[in-house]
């Protein structure tokens, strides 16, 4: 075992610290997450970069498919980087990966899942397997967590897909930072709006006029559309509808025929006329 390792092991045995804790102490762990409420606030000079984030992203299941929806916004911090950002990726035909996150290490995981999914496809001549692509992007994000742990890099996806070899049809997934992946029936949210926008998908599938399955698909761009300009009224990281850019989310819908991108004269004509 090497020195460096044997004293660490040695300052941790019987301290009550944390592991990370101690990690932060000798130096090997940044101490971006470290909140230390004593502590004076930082000068401009002494502010950490802080990297580029995107959030908010939403799935569920409706009677096309499953409507896959991200608002436009990335910020840093409190900084609006840029609001015309794509969190809704394609990976194969059929199938979708939806980002909430840093957007730099969620596109690379994209890329890197999209010639898995191609050389597999050409090498075996066949399509992976579902619960192939599921564990794909799991071992992706578990093998990403020690950036996580430095304060970097954090992604939180979601994942829909059409299953050919089960009577399910469509099949909808949202994974945590380390890498596990959660089956949903109906609906999937992730960001920082995801708790107002899981809260209306909740009330409209349980007490709206239909639930969310047996939406047509302008009743699912409604139902999207209200959630994320919702979540942008007291989320100032989601963009929801831009009114004076006339910017509005990125929505897509993966089905039996594979992945149609809702165009955005469609989107503003909804949003027009059971939104705003």
């Amino acid at each position: 075992m090497e020195p460096s390792l044997v004293a660490l092991e040695q300052s941790f045995s019987g301290a009550s610290e944390d592991f990370p804790a101690l990690l932060r102490r000798k130096g090997l762990l940044s101490p971006a997450a470290t909140v230390n409420p004593t502590a004076r606030a930082p000068d401009s000079r002494e502010r950490s970069w802080k990297p580029t984030e995107a959030t908010t992203i939403l799935a569920f299941k409706f009677s096309g498919g499953v409507l896959v929806a991200g608002d436009r916004r990335a910020i840093s911090g409190n900084t609006v980087v840029y609001d015309r950002a794509d969190k809704v990726l394609e990976i194969d035909r059929h199938s979708i990966m939806a980002i909430a996150g840093v957007p730099a290490t969620a596109w690379e995981m994209a890329r890197v899942l999209e010639h898995s999914f191609q050389y597999f496809r050409r090498t075996q001549l066949q399509e992976m397997s579902v619960d192939g692509k599921v564990r794909a992007l799991s071992k992706l994000l578990r093998d990403n967590f020690g950036f996580v742990m430095q304060g970097v890099g954090m992604v939180v996806p979601i994942f829909a897909t059409y299953d050919f070899n089960s009577k399910s049809g469509p099949r909808l997934y949202f994974y945590d930072a380390m890498g596990a992946q959660f089956e949903v029936a109906d609906y999937a949210a992730t960001g920082s709006g995801s708790p107002a926008v899981r809260g209306i998908l909740y009330y409209e599938n349980n007490w709206g006029a239909k639930r969310l399955q047996k939406l047509s698909e302008d009743e699912a761009v409604t139902i999207a559309l209200r959630a994320l300009d919702t979540a942008a009224e007291s989320d100032t990281a989601t963009g929801g509808v831009d009114r004076s850019g006339k910017i509005y989310p990125l929505i897509k819908v993966v089905s039996r025929k594979g992945i149609t991108t809702l165009p955005e004269r469609k989107i503003a004509a909804v949003f027009k006329q059971t939104v705003a």
